[in-house]
């Protein structure tokens, strides 16, 4: 499986997608290989969880379980069998021979499956809900779509974040990541958003000739960001942020949204895969498929 948000934020907190979506036939020719010899040298008999981080063409091993993780049954439900039962006549001295399994199984899966995290931060009022290295959500949903945009946003969906078509797209974005948000405003514009951004974010954009109309951070004074959002000027936000200050001072802004229950993203990878799936249910209903 592929996760969505990058590395450093908690597996469990992030969405993923089975069969994985950007990464390349070798390199998940590479992982099986790696997964396989990691198996046979810790000889795992049973179920093995492993975690993988992919930079350019290099592969890093962050873990290695040997034990089920909270994906086995989401795996489970994707390829149409039970992997618990399976493992465990295995532990019990049957070979994956023996019970018709190959290492594959992906492989024949013509849909795509989107586990993604439910959170609980609408019943704790002071809980910021940036992600990070510590695991925050209280459960997980699934979509199941023959394209990776509509089974994304049926998870969505399903965790309650309901993704517009149209409207004001809020953006506050650091610095280091200003040139990759660049294609990201160029998709929202292009596809009708009206574009809002905190000064520096809209000096970037502007710069670009997008029209990014600029409002007020929280510490420059009303009107402002946080009131907008209390207002329900926006109907998408997407916020990232670095260091301790600007995490405190853009906490209210992502506070604002949750409760406005307002579609927000705090990584730029949840942004791109938002957009994908806006741009999907806006050629049409999203097909229904039986498990």
């Amino acid at each position: 499986m592929e996760h969505i948000e990058e590395a450093g934020i908690h597996s469990g907190d992030s969405a993923c997608s089975l069969p994985a979506v950007t990464l390349s036939p070798e390199t998940t020719d590479r992982i099986r290989t790696y997964t396989r010899e990691l198996a046979r040298r810790l000889r795992v008999i049973g179920l093995m969880n492993c975690q993988f981080a992919i930079s350019g063409d290099h592969i890093y091993l962050l873990e290695v379980n040997p034990r089920a993780s909270r994906t086995v049954p989401f795996v489970s439900k994707a390829i149409g069998k039970a992997l618990v039962p399976l493992a465990i006549q295995v532990m019990m001295g049957k070979s994956l021979h023996d019970l018709g399994i190959r290492d594959d199984l992906d492989r024949e899966l013509d849909t795509f499956h989107v586990k993604a995290p439910v959170f609980p931060f609408n019943k704790f009022p002071n809980v910021d809900v940036l992600l990070g290295p510590e695991m925050k959500s209280t459960g997980e949903v699934m979509g199941r779509a023959h394209t990776f945009a509509a089974a994304y946003s049926k998870a969505m969906a399903g965790a309650g974040v309901h993704l517009p078509l149209d409207g004001r797209a809020f953006l506050s974005i650091r610095d280091h990541d200003k040139a990759a948000v660049l294609p990201l405003a160029m998709d929202l514009k292009a596809m009708g958003f009206e574009l809002w951004a905190t000064p520096g974010t809209a000096k970037f954009l502007n710069g670009y000739d997008l029209e990014a109309r600029p409002i007020n951070k929280v510490k420059d004074g009303s009107p402002h960001c946080v009131e907008a959002i209390h207002e329900g000027c926006f109907q998408l936000v997407i916020n990232t942020v670095y260091g301790d200050r600007a995490v405190h001072d853009s906490k209210s802004m992502r506070r604002a949204a949750l409760e406005r229950k307002i579609p927000y993203a705090t990584v730029l990878s949840s942004a791109r895969a938002m957009l994908q799936s806006i741009r999907q249910a806006r050629k049409g209903p999203i097909e229904i498929l039986p498990l």
